[in-house]
C-alpha cells in the first residue's frame, strides 16, 4: 500500500517541479517515491520478522512444554480442568473401571489422527518513471507471494501443533482412566465445587423480611416514581439471534465496508488531484465525475448500508422480538448495491441527474433505493409492532422516523413538478440538508441511544431529554436548508426562517449532548478499557461541535465569510466522518464478536481509532483556516486565482490527512476480516481427553 501512495505522490511531486514551481519550492533532490519505496520495505521486513518471531516463539513454547516430564504435564492439565470437564471425569470415572479398553483407546486415537491429518494441507536512472513503474510491478508479486508463503508456514505449523495435541490428548486419556490417586481426585472436587460457587444475591441484605423498628425509613415504595424526567428503560438482555438474522447483519456490514474502502480510494484519488490535477486526461477519472461517485458511494453504499444493518440488531434487540421479515432485509441490500453499482457507473458515463449535491443519480436508479427504504421502513414497523416489551424504547423512534422522513425527502427532490427555477434551489436546501440531518444524523442517534446504554451497562441518563431533542431535532431541521443560500434571490423571510431554524438547532444539540455525557458520567474509566467506547464518545463529542458549528456558520457574516469555501468542505467531513462514521464503526466493534464469537485485534483497533481520528484533524483544520484566508480574500475583492494559489500548501495537507483516512478505512476492513473469518482453531487437549474417556467408558 505504501509502494501505491509512493507511485501517486510520484505524480504529485513531477506535477509540483513541472506546473507550480512558483507555488512551492522542492529543495529535496531525493525523490518522494524513493522515500515512500524504502519506507514499504522496512515496513514488509517488519512484518516478515514479527511473523518468523511469532513462529519461533510458538515452537519454542511447544518444545519446552514438550521436554516436561509427561507426569509434570498431566498435572498442570488436571489442575486447569474446568468445572463441566471434571464432572464428566467423575461420571465416567464412576460408570466403569474396566481396564481393558486400551485397545479401544489406541483405535481411536488413531482414527483421531487419521482425521487431524487431512488438515495439512545510478540517481538519474531511479529517476524515471518508466524504471519506477517496472521495479514496482516487480516487486508487488514477490513480496505478495513472500507474505503468504510465510501464513501458509504459520498454518502448517498449527496443524502440526494440533496434532502433537490430539497425541497429548490421548496420554492424557489413559492416565486419567487409570488414575487412582484419592489426593488429586480430593483436589479436583475442590476445584469443581469452587469454579461451581455463585452468589446467592443475599449476601448484603440476608433473607429476613426488613423491619425498621425505629421508624427511621419514610415514602417506602417498590415502585420507581421519576417527577423530573420520565421512567427510564434498563437495558435488557440481548435475545438469542437466530443464524438468518446474523447472516444478513454480516452481509449488510460487509458490503458497507467494501463500499468504504473503494470510496475511500476514489477519495484519496479525488484529493490527489488538487495538487496534481494533471495526474491524468481520462473523462471517466476527471475530477467532476468523481467527486459525485465518491460522495454517492460513501452515502448510499458504506453509511446507508451501514446504519441499516445496525438497525436489523437494535430494533428486534429493543423490541424483545424477531425481525418480521428476513427476506425484506435481502431485497432491500440487492436494492441499495444495485443503486451504487449503477450509480457509480452512469456518473462515471456522464449520465447524471444535473441537480444539486447527493442527489447526481438519475431517478431510475434512486427508485431502487426508495423501494428498499419502504421495505426496510416496513420490515421494522412490523417487528416494532409485534414487541414484547411494554412501550417503543428511544432507539425505534429515531431509527424508524429517519426511514420514513427520507422516504419523503427524496420524493420531494425527484417530483419535478414544483422544481421550475429558482424552486430548484430551494428543494435543493431542502433535501441536501435534511438528508444529512434527517436520515443520517437522526438514525445515528437512535443507535447511539442503544449501543452507549448498552457497551456502559447503564440505562440512558434521561428519557425526557431524548424526546426533547428528538421532537425539536424534528421542528427545527427540517427548515434549516436554505441556510446555504444566504444572500441569495430566494425570498429574504426563507432565509431568516433557516437562521433562526439553525439557532433552535441548539437545543436538540445540547439535550442530546447532555443526555449521552451523563450517562457516561462516572463510567469514564471504562472508555479506556473498552475498544468500542472511545468511537462513541468521539461521534458524540463531534456531533456537538459540528452541530455548533454549523449554527455558526448559518448567520449572515460567517455565511458570506465562509460558504463556498473550504471551510464548508471541512464542515461537511468533521460532521459525516466524526459523527456518522465514527458511530458505526463503534457499533460493528461492538456487535460483531457477539454475532460471531471472535474479537477483533485489539491493536489493530486501536491503529484503525487514532489513523482515522489523526487523519481527520490533519484534513478539516488546514482546509478550515484555507477557507477563512479564502473568503477573506474574496471579501477584499483579490482575484480568484490568488486564492486558488493561496490554498495549495492547504490542500498538500488535506492529501496527507485524507491518506491517513485511506489506511484506516483497510485497518477496518482487515478487522472486519478478522471478526469474521473462520479459524482453525487450536486443539484444547483437556477438552478433548475428556472426549476420549467418554467414548472409552461407553465402549466398556
Amino acid at each position: 500500500m505504501l509502494l501505491l501512495v509512493g507511485f501517486l505522490l510520484l505524480f504529485i511531486e513531477k506535477t509540483v517541479a513541472q506546473q507550480a514551481s512558483n507555488i512551492i519550492s522542492l529543495k529535496n533532490e531525493t525523490p518522494i517515491f524513493v522515500i515512500f519505496f524504502l519506507l514499504s520495505l522496512l515496513v514488509y521486513l517488519v512484518y516478515a520478522l514479527s511473523q518468523s518471531a511469532k513462529v519461533k516463539d510458538l515452537a519454542n513454547k511447544q518444545n519446552k512444554w514438550l521436554k516436561m516430564p509427561q507426569k509434570e504435564r498431566f498435572k498442570q492439565y488436571i489442575k486447569e480442568l474446568n468445572a463441566e470437564q471434571i464432572a464428566s471425569y467423575f461420571s465416567l470415572k464412576n460408570k466403569n473401571s474396566n481396564k481393558n479398553a486400551l485397545l479401544v483407546l489406541l483405535s481411536l486415537s488413531l482414527c483421531m489422527r487419521a482425521n487431524a491429518q487431512t488438515n495439512d494441507e545510478s540517481k538519474n536512472l531511479m529517476g524515471q518513471p518508466g524504471i519506477i513503474i517496472t521495479i514496482t510491478l516487480l516487486l508487488i508479486p514477490i513480496l505478495l507471494g513472500t507474505i503468504f508463503a510465510i501464513n501458509k508456514a504459520i498454518k502448517a505449523f498449527h496443524s502440526y501443533s494440533n496434532k502433537s495435541r490430539l497425541s497429548e490428548a490421548e496420554a492424557l486419556a489413559q492416565h486419567l482412566y487409570k488414575l487412582q490417586d484419592s489426593d488429586t481426585e480430593q483436589d479436583m472436587e475442590k476445584r469443581q465445587a469452587a469454579l461451581e460457587y455463585t452468589l446467592s444475591n443475599s449476601e448484603l441484605s440476608g433473607k429476613e423480611k426488613p423491619e425498621d423498628a425505629k421508624g427511621i425509613i419514610t415514602n417506602i415504595s417498590s415502585e420507581h416514581d421519576v417527577h423530573f424526567t420520565a421512567l427510564k428503560k434498563k437495558a435488557t438482555p440481548r435475545p438469542s439471534l437466530d443464524k438468518d438474522i446474523t447472516k444478513l447483519i454480516i452481509w449488510y456490514i460487509g458490503c458497507s465496508a467494501f463500499w468504504l474502502a473503494l470510496g475511500g480510494l476514489i477519495g484519496e484519488y479525488v484529493g490527489i488531484k488538487f495538487v496534481a490535477p494533471d495526474a491524468d486526461h481520462i473523462s471517466w477519472l476527471s475530477f467532476g465525475r468523481l467527486r459525485p461517485v465518491h460522495t454517492n458511494m460513501v452515502f448510499w453504499g458504506w453509511a446507508s448500508l451501514g446504519i441499516i444493518g445496525l438497525g436489523y440488531y437494535v430494533v428486534p434487540t429493543v423490541s424483545n422480538t424477531k425481525i418480521y421479515s428476513i427476506k425484506w432485509g435481502w431485497a432491500a441490500l440487492i436494492l441499495t448495491n444495485a443503486m451504487v453499482i449503477l450509480g457509480t457507473l452512469s456518473l462515471m458515463a456522464g449520465i447524471n441527474n444535473g441537480g444539486g449535491e447527493f442527489r447526481e443519480y438519475i431517478w431510475p436508479i434512486t427508485l431502487l433505493f426508495a423501494v428498499a427504504l419502504i421495505l426496510t421502513a416496513a420490515n421494522f414497523i412490523k417487528t416494532v409492532a409485534r414487541r414484547t416489551t411494554t412501550e417503543i424504547y428511544i432507539s425505534n423512534w429515531y431509527i424508524i422516523s429517519a426511514i420514513l422522513f427520507t422516504i419523503v425527502i427524496a420524493s420531494t427532490a425527484y417530483l419535478p413538478f414544483w422544481q421550475n427555477g429558482i424552486g430548484e434551489t430551494i428543494v435543493q436546501g431542502y433535501y441536501m440538508h435534511s438528508g444529512v440531518g434527517m436520515w443520517f444524523t437522526l438514525y445515528t442517534l437512535g443507535l447511539l441511544y442503544y449501543f452507549i446504554p448498552q457497551q456502559l451497562n447503564r440505562p440512558i441518563y434521561a428519557y425526557s431529554l431524548g424526546i426533547l431533542a428528538f421532537w425539536t431535532q424534528i421542528l427545527f431541521y427540517t427548515i434549516i436548508g436554505t441556510h446555504h443560500f444566504i444572500f441569495s434571490s430566494i425570498p429574504w423571510w426563507l432565509q431568516t426562517v433557516a437562521i433562526v431554524g439553525s439557532g433552535g438547532m441548539i437545543i436538540p444539540v445540547v439535550a442530546a449532548t447532555i443526555n449521552y455525557f451523563m450517562t457516561f458520567k462516572g463510567q469514564w474509566k471504562k472508555v479506556s478499557n473498552s475498544y468500542t467506547l472511545p468511537f462513541f464518545f468521539v461521534a458524540v463529542m463531534y456531533y456537538f461541535i459540528v452541530s455548533m458549528q454549523g449554527t455558526a456558520e448559518a448567520f449572515k457574516f460567517t455565511n458570506l465569510l465562509w460558504h463556498f469555501t473550504d471551510f464548508t468542505v471541512g464542515h461537511s467531513h468533521l460532521g459525516f466522518y466524526g459523527i456518522i462514521t465514527f458511530a458505526i464503526w463503534g457499533g460493528v466493534y461492538a456487535i460483531l464478536p457477539r454475532l460471531t464469537g471472535k474479537e477483533p485485534l485489539q491493536h489493530s483497533v486501536g491503529a484503525h481509532f487514532w489513523l482515522a481520528f489523526v487523519g481527520l484533524l490533519f484534513y478539516v483544520i488546514p482546509i478550515s483556516i484555507g477557507g477563512t484566508l479564502k473568503g477573506l480574500m474574496w471579501m477584499d475583492h483579490k482575484p480568484f486565482i490568488d486564492g486558488v494559489v493561496m490554498m495549495f500548501d492547504f490542500w498538500l495537507w488535506r492529501a496527507i490527512g485524507g491518506s491517513l483516512m485511506f489506511i484506516s478505512h483497510l485497518v477496518f476492513a482487515y478487522n472486519f476480516y478478522t471478526m469474521i473469518k473462520v479459524k482453525e482453531e487450536d486443539v484444547d487437549v483437556k477438552e478433548q481427553a475428556i472426549k476420549q474417556l467418554e467414548l472409552i467408558t461407553k465402549s466398556n
